[in-house]
């Protein structure tokens, strides 16, 4: 795959700070070596790497070879549980960084003051001492070769995400913003830099004081097809391989990114593997921990998890995306999570429009891939790993219509897994029990997918039920259909538990929440009818 050309089309855009955004295993980290080992002055006279490749047609390109100083620097490895462990880090990686230009330290290119500077950059430095270091060591470079510096930073953002979910953002922001501004606002040593990431940090965040940063976003047209693989790419490389056949596979599990105009992007991470090991699996999903997403969509709204309900079934969601991630946004704003979703691979655009009332940009969302639906159904079954066999056999006795089973099972499911469903923000006794059963619902749908089409919160009689099982082979099958309402005790309308149970029963009755189930042939014996009362962890079904 020859990605060269990202080199001119670069260049060319004369940005002084650009900054891309690219879903993880894209390749962001190899064309940012690329550029390095295009333009670094410790690649001089290197052309023979570059030798047959489509930015060696060009011989205006030749004579840039190897003539810049050029520092790269890499977020990629930022992941700690504490802000001063990630910022330690941070000063390990600048240390690194300065232990590698030590030459500059040789003659009388520094004077005392910027020696004893260049000797504080270790480890153990103020938090304002690294703030600087990348400029000044700049300045050295610049000093040393009379060239300006191309900056390489790779990976940005990962420490920024690290912070949100370990609960650190506003100090690790603080930080970064001090860093970043230093290093590329008004630097009079800077050439031109490059910073790659999957999300675009909202500017008030860490970019409030640059103004020269040219962002390029998964839907830009800029670098389109210079990260990942085009499908033109991909089925060449299985026809050298010798498997043209599996074309129509591999496009099902692996196709589906779409950046700015073109479409039909495939993960490389994926493809080399399939290449590799000629089996299909999820390559890209596994590879990395999902912890964000996994967050996110867990500790969601209800609205959120009926959302995802709608995308497991295949179907497509409709949201105003604001690709500037504001993080201390992504609690309480479902199109904040649909905006990360979509800039780190697990959504596609499948098409947009102007809303007729709001005339905003609506652009209609559904779920990348297989590839990627399998790695949403393992993270949802993984939800109810404290409670696994205890869920299974819940089901297992709700198919059977066992009653006390499913009250003493249920109950087991909620205490192991109820506050994993909670924001964190207030006490487990006091959660949402909406998020629960949503959550719940999940759970249903991933794990009952190929007897059951699983549906909630839809019109049926006169009224909306919470959830219907109904069997995907209703006239043969022999397994019952389901109706459930889910209600919370309400004292000031209900004495007791068992009330609320009989209030949510009566509730299917009156609504005639039935009417879709009979109209498609399934006997009035055959659906079974269940309230569940919650008051706290308790759960009561009858």
């Amino acid at each position: 795959m020859d990605k060269t050309e990202f080199i001119k089309e670069w260049w060319e855009s004369e940005d002084k700070v650009t900054l891309i955004t690219r879903p993880r295993r894209f390749g962001k980290t190899l064309n940012m070596n690329m550029l390095e080992c295009f333009f670094s002055m410790k690649y001089k006279g290197r052309g023979d790497l570059f030798d047959g490749l489509a930015i060696w047609e060009y011989e205006r390109y030749r004579q840039l070879q190897g003539i810049y100083p050029v520092l790269f620097l890499t977020f990629a490895d930022i992941k700690s549980n504490t802000c001063e462990a990630a910022i330690t880090r941070i000063k390990q990686n600048l240390t690194e960084l300065y232990n590698q230009n030590e030459f500059v330290l040789e003659g009388n290119l520094l004077n005392e003051k910027e020696k004893e500077q260049y000797a504080a950059v270790k480890p153990g430095m103020k938090n304002e001492e690294a703030e600087i270091a990348v400029r000044a060591l700049m300045g050295y470079l610049n000093r040393y070769y009379g060239k300006k510096v191309i900056v390489l930073l790779d990976e940005y953002d990962t420490p920024l995400q690290e912070a949100y979910v370990g609960g650190y953002w506003e100090e690790m922001a603080t930080f970064i913003r001090s860093l970043f501004n230093a290093t590329f606002k008004t630097n009079p040593y800077l050439e031109r830099a490059v910073m790659t990431g999957i999300t675009r940090v909202s500017k008030e965040s860490i970019f409030s004081d640059l103004n020269n940063i040219e962002v390029v976003t998964t839907t830009s047209d800029a670098y389109a097809s210079c990260f990942g693989f085009t499908e033109e790419e991909v089925f060449a490389s299985l026809e050298e391989a010798g498997m043209p056949e599996q074309k129509e596979e591999v496009k099902a599990w692996y196709d589906g990114f779409t950046f700015g105009e073109y479409r039909d992007i495939y993960n490389p991470w994926s493809i080399t593997n399939f290449l590799d090991k000629r089996k299909y699996a999820p390559y890209w999903a596994d590879s990395s921990s999902n912890a964000l997403v996994n967050a996110l969509i867990r500790t969601g709204s209800t609205a959120v998890k009926q959302q995802m309900e709608d995308l497991l079934d295949g179907g497509s969601i409709r949201a105003e995306l604001d690709e500037q991630i504001v993080f201390k946004q992504l609690e309480g704003n479902e199109d904040a999570i649909w905006s990360l979703l979509l800039a780190s691979g697990y959504m596609k655009v499948e098409s947009y429009r102007i809303h007729p009332r709001t005339k905003k940009m609506e652009h209609e969302l559904k779920i990348t891939n297989f590839e990627v639906l399998l790695m949403f159904e393992n993270m949802i079954k993984l939800w109810f790993r404290d409670g696994n066999a205890r869920y299974h056999d819940f089901v297992k006795s709700l198919l059977a219509g066992d009653l006390k089973a499913m009250n003493y099972y249920m109950n087991q499911v909620a205490l192991a897994t109820f506050s994993s469903f909670d924001t964190g923000k207030k006490p487990s006794g006091h959660t949402e029990p909406e998020r629960f059963f949503h959550g719940f619902v999940l759970g249903l749908i991933v794990d009952r997918r190929d007897d059951y089409i699983v549906t909630s919160n839809r019109e049926s009689g006169m009224g909306r039920y919470d959830v219907v099982m109904e069997p995907v082979r209703a006239a043969d099958s022999g397994l019952p259909a389901i109706v459930m309402e889910f209600k919370v005790h309400d004292s000031d309308e209900e004495k007791t538990l068992e009330d609320t149970v009989q209030a949510a029963l009566a509730q299917i009755r009156e609504k005639d929440y039935d009417r879709n189930l009979k109209t498609r042939g399934i006997p009035a014996d055959r659906i079974h009818h269940y309230g569940f009362a919650f008051e706290g962890k308790r759960v009561l079904i009858g």
